[in-house]
């Protein structure tokens, strides 16, 4: 069983805090709260807060990130992490070139739809909204499978 989860984005203040805070939610709701949920970006804005836009629609959803702020992905955490969740095949590729020990526990968010999520940063709303809906799709695969 897979306890401690690491989701990855660039910037860490889109996509991977969403997925976090709908990954948290999620494992509340189906009694696995006993995993861990962290998120890190491979170029973190370090010490930022999430993209307002990110921030409003987790706040529909009843999910605050606000207070979350972008930390830098590092070989620690790579190393402590049983499942490695990114939003685009090339950050997986990034990764096992860095750290080749994480080679099997990378995986796409989007890995049981086969698709990618891209970013949204500095894009309108509605971009966001679209990127918001693909995680939630994976978050939703990856909860049914842990």
């Amino acid at each position: 069983m897979l306890k401690s989860i690491l989701v990855v984005c660039v910037g860490n203040i889109c996509r991977s805090p969403m997925a976090e805070g709908l990954f948290k939610q999620a494992l509340i709701n189906a009694n696995k709260s006993d995993r861990t949920v962290n998120s890190a970006g491979l170029s973190a804005l370090v010490g930022h807060p999430p993209d307002p836009n990110a921030c409003s629609l987790m706040r529909e959803r009843g999910i605050d990130i606000s207070d979350y702020r972008a930390c830098q992905l590092n070989q620690e955490m790579i190393r402590k992490s049983e499942l490695i969740l990114v939003m685009e095949l090339n950050q997986k590729y990034i990764l096992e070139e860095n750290e080749p020990t994480a080679r099997g526990k990378i995986f796409r968010l989007g890995e049981w739809g086969k698709f990618e999520i891209t970013d949204p940063y500095k894009k309108e709303i509605q971009f966001f909204e679209k990127t918001l809906t693909l995680i939630e799709q994976g978050v939703s695969h990856w909860v049914e499978r842990l």
